[in-house]
């Protein structure tokens, strides 16, 4: 828009947001918000609002459509792993030898509570991470 003011009511009537209640009304939510995005420094306050907007309402259906699990310890450990590029061997610190490692990625042994404390400490996460 030329205009330096941006009104929020004709946006509304523009976008009509409102509950999304299938995927073709979150993808175009979606397509609206990346629209907005892009242009995020140069937004006027009733579209920063419209935008806030939006992003609840895709955040509400996508939270009830497409529930998250939590990570086993496992799998977070893995992925510390990975994201930090380390090998089983540079976990000898934490565990006592390459083989208890292996043994408690695989599943075939529990992490004790210190191997719970030292990867804590290791990673600077939470030791709840963990259990």
């Amino acid at each position: 828009m030329s205009t330096a003011i941006m009104d929020y009511q004709p946006l509304v009537s523009e976008v009509q947001p409102k509950v999304i209640h299938d995927e073709q009304m979150n993808l175009k939510f979606i397509s609206i918000l990346e629209k907005l995005d892009s242009r995020w420094d140069t937004l006027f306050t009733a579209e920063k609002e419209i935008h806030e907007l939006l992003t609840l309402l895709i955040e509400t259906y996508e939270r009830k459509h497409y529930p998250l699990r939590a990570a086993t310890p496992i799998e977070a450990l893995t992925e510390l792993m990975q994201a930090n590029e380390l090998k089983q061997k540079d976990l000898v610190g934490v565990f006592e030898t390459t083989s208890v490692v292996s043994e408690v990625l695989s599943g075939k042994r529990p992490m004790t509570v210190e191997h719970i404390r030292r990867l804590s400490k290791r990673f600077r996460v939470s030791a709840d991470l963990f259990i």
